[in-house]
């Protein structure tokens, strides 16, 4: 999870469009309002329209965008007045479902799910508690501290253009934190725990979705520690919550999640790819920043399928050898995917790929979940 951008980093973006921003600058009265501020904004950007799309030409401006994607809060989203619909899209819905999924996986693991009216019901409030409200309050805390970053690298995104007020994301952030620390103390107490062992989970989780945006601690600033806390938090806390809501977390199963988040890790790299140009300007050292962009994207498979092979081989030291298959299975797909897309080119392709490979990531997860239930 201040201004989003002042009139001097405008001005850094195109000498050409410094020169008449300076001029805006020098006949503005000296109280600038919050609104105006915003005006400003707009100006900049449109001055120096024609070098934000030398430096990103893959994106498409706001106006020209898909209202799927303005809903899903991708790229290419289309611009939207609603301000319901912007709300939604500060929450992007498109990373709510590996933490939905992480629920089922937890609750398969705990061997103890039963498919009647209240277990299904207790289910359904957990992927609720982990996707809309904690991932869509990490989501839109992620874009507030990102706000600068995202005036260069997606300028008409909802904070940076000014669409929704500082005021209205800040009360999204803390309505959506407190709902979802609210249905972890009640999934606990419909689940009879002595302990509020989700409450705490979903504590720990905010927490650490703040350390990993804001200042001064922003782990997102270091590759390695922010993706593998990213990878964490999509696949081994949502899932933590659906056993321990079941069943018992045990320290073996802690273990095996926290070592499958080394493959989340990879996933999150997918997602830096995109970022480079603001990540660099705002001295972020990103895994493509670090390293360079053909050295990140075989970091980025590497962690993916060297993660997933070495549980296989887990599985048939465990005894396990059919769900290790099944786990291979799952493997081939995503490589061949890797192949055709995202090491082709993982800028323009990452989106393509992410949606043709992570299907089999997550069913993979959910065979290792089935194989500790067993």
């Amino acid at each position: 999870m201040a201004t989003v951008l002042n009139t001097a980093t405008s001005i850094r973006l195109s000498n050409r469009a410094g020169d008449r921003l300076r001029t805006t600058k020098l006949l503005a009265p000296t109280s600038v309002s919050l609104t105006r501020r915003r005006l400003v904004i707009r100006a900049a950007e449109t001055d120096t329209n024609e070098v934000v799309k030398s430096q990103a030409p893959d994106k498409a401006p706001a106006a020209d965008g898909s209202s799927i994607n303005q809903l899903l809060g991708i790229k290419g989203a289309a611009q939207e007045t609603n301000k319901w619909k912007i709300r939604l899209q500060l929450t992007k819905p498109v990373t709510w479902p590996p933490l939905v999924w992480g629920v089922v996986c937890g609750a398969a693991a705990s061997g103890n799910f039963h498919w009647n009216l209240e277990d299904v019901a207790k289910s359904i409030v957990c992927m609720m508690m982990s996707g809309p409200f904690l991932t869509g309050y990490t989501q839109t805390l992620n874009d507030w501290y990102d706000r600068d970053i995202d005036a260069i690298n997606e300028p008409y995104r909802p904070i940076p253009s000014g669409a929704i007020s500082e005021s209205e994301v800040i009360i999204q952030i803390w309505l959506l934190l407190l709902g979802g620390l609210t249905l972890g103390g009640l999934l606990d107490v419909w689940a009879g725990h002595n302990f509020p062992v989700v409450f705490y989970l979903a504590l720990g989780g905010s927490l650490l979705s703040y350390i990993y945006s804001a200042p001064p601690l922003k782990l997102k600033q270091n590759g390695w520690i922010g993706n593998f806390a990213l990878g964490a938090s999509y696949i081994s806390l949502p899932w933590w919550a659906g056993q321990a809501l079941f069943g018992t977390l045990t320290p073996d199963v802690v273990v095996l999640t926290l070592l499958y988040s080394i493959a989340g890790l990879g996933i999150a790299i997918v997602n830096d790819f995109k970022s480079i140009e603001g990540d660099r300007a705002m001295g972020l050292q990103s895994l493509p920043v670090a390293f360079g962009i053909d050295t990140a994207k075989w970091m980025c498979v590497g962690a993916i399928d060297i993660t997933q092979l070495a549980i296989a081989g887990y599985l048939v030291a465990a005894g396990k050898p059919y769900y290790a298959l099944a786990l291979l299975a799952m493997i081939i797909p995503q490589v061949f995917f890797q192949f055709q897309y995202f090491m082709k080119d993982p800028i323009k392709n990452d989106v393509k790929y992410q949606a043709s490979a992570q299907p089999f990531l997550v069913l993979g997860i959910l065979v290792t979940a089935l194989a500790t239930s067993h």
